[in-house]
């Protein structure tokens, strides 16, 4: 019997990856191994859903079941792969040795906690990666009866959208970070400020240029201490403080990998024969890029790698979109620090442009009504992997 191409991972890049390979070849035997229950659903909508009051269910557009059957797979749920085998071409589950012919890893990012949470309030601290995670963020929010007072600590992409989606939801919300300003590591702290002051006009609270001191039990909720001293009472605590690579099951196999993610060139193989990755997990050719656009490009390269026609995956000048209706706010980040961002606009519609020691636009943010100008802009930078 001829071994299947098995994937780990059942998030867009797991899936995105089986329906590109089963338009290019019907027949091929292949497997999904996940850990988690195997939904098919789009990780984006994680931050809109609470706006709208979406119940998991309707964020599910194909259960694990329905997903075999319509793409004719084998689909193993809430499996966790404990070992890899390069040499043997065999991997481990729990007892099981299952062999396969090429190997995906699409195992994503998990949230990175930079603090240990006490048992006493782990229950009301949470983060939201993952379906099963929106499920869990949910019934807590249901189970106090009304709306919520939300910390949310970190304020980069996840917090930020989340933040908006929670209080557009009807919740209070406070935004704990160090940082000066929202989202640092995309736009600039002219920008950061304008998107802050959208927040805090929307009733928001913000504790920029803080660090987390402590959390502790307060009734049936949360009391989030800052390091000058002041407290912030919570019902949840929702953790938004960046995603880390899942790596360990590469590492332990002995793949190059690094806090980047696992290593690959840009037909997205690996250090090992026969084992590719894609998706939020990979670092390709030294670039990382945990959004939608470069890993759905990823997914069709890789598909036509896997039936037979080697194709190198390019990333486009591809900005990011984030999910901030108070305040549009779309970026393109440079790959590198440029030698210095051009201000343009007034009042909250700006135009930062990110420029090197020549001059040349090598990355753009925008807010408000300078939105419009994404395409344009997006024409005339770089792409991230050409």
């Amino acid at each position: 019997m001829t071994a299947p191409l098995t994937i780990v991972g059942s998030g867009m890049a797991g899936l995105g990856l089986l329906r590109q390979l089963r338009q290019l070849d019907p027949a091929r035997p292949m497997t999904l191994i996940t850990a988690d229950s195997g939904d098919d659903y789009s990780k984006p909508l994680l931050s809109t859903g609470f706006a709208k009051r979406l119940p998991p269910s309707r964020l599910a557009a194909r259960s694990a079941l329905e997903v075999a059957d319509e793409l004719d797979v084998v689909v193993r749920t809430r499996a966790r792969v404990e070992a890899i085998h390069p040499a043997a071409r065999t991997l481990t589950i729990g007892a099981e040795t299952l062999p396969w012919s090429e190997l995906v890893l699409a195992t994503g990012a998990a949230p990175a906690w930079p603090f240990t949470v006490s048992e006493a309030v782990a229950e009301r601290v949470l983060s939201v990666n993952d379906l099963d995670d929106y499920r869990a963020f949910h019934a807590a929010l249901e189970a106090l009866g009304r709306p919520a007072r939300v910390a949310v600590i970190g304020i980069g992409l996840v917090g930020c959208e989340f933040a908006n989606d929670l209080a557009a939801g009807g919740h209070a919300v406070e935004l704990v970070a160090p940082e000066p300003a929202p989202l640092p590591r995309l736009i600039p702290e002219a920008l950061g400020h304008a998107l802050g002051e959208a927040f805090r006009e929307a009733g928001m609270r913000l504790h920029t240029g803080r660090t987390l001191a402590r959390l502790e039990g307060e009734g049936e909720g949360v009391a989030v201490g800052l390091d000058d001293g002041a407290s912030v009472s919570a019902d949840l605590v929702l953790v938004a403080t960046g995603l880390r690579p899942r790596t360990a099951l590469a590492a332990s196999a002995g793949l190059t990998v690094s806090q980047r993610g696992i290593h690959t060139d840009r037909r997205l193989a690996t250090s090992a024969p026969g084992i590719h990755a894609l998706g939020d997990v990979v670092c390709v050719d030294g670039v990382s890029a945990m959004y939608v656009q470069p890993l759905l490009a990823s997914a069709k390269a890789l598909a036509r790698t896997l039936t037979g026609t080697p194709t190198p995956v390019a990333y486009g000048p591809w900005p990011v979109l984030v999910k901030t209706p108070l305040l549009p706010v779309v970026a393109l980040p440079p790959a590198r620090p440029p030698a210095r961002w051009r201000l343009e606009g007034e009042g909250r519609d700006l135009t930062a442009l990110a420029e090197d020691e020549e001059g040349r636009l090598v990355g753009f943010a925008l807010t408000g009504r300078s939105v419009r100008r994404k395409v344009e802009l997006a024409r005339a930078a770089p792409p991230l992997l050409g």
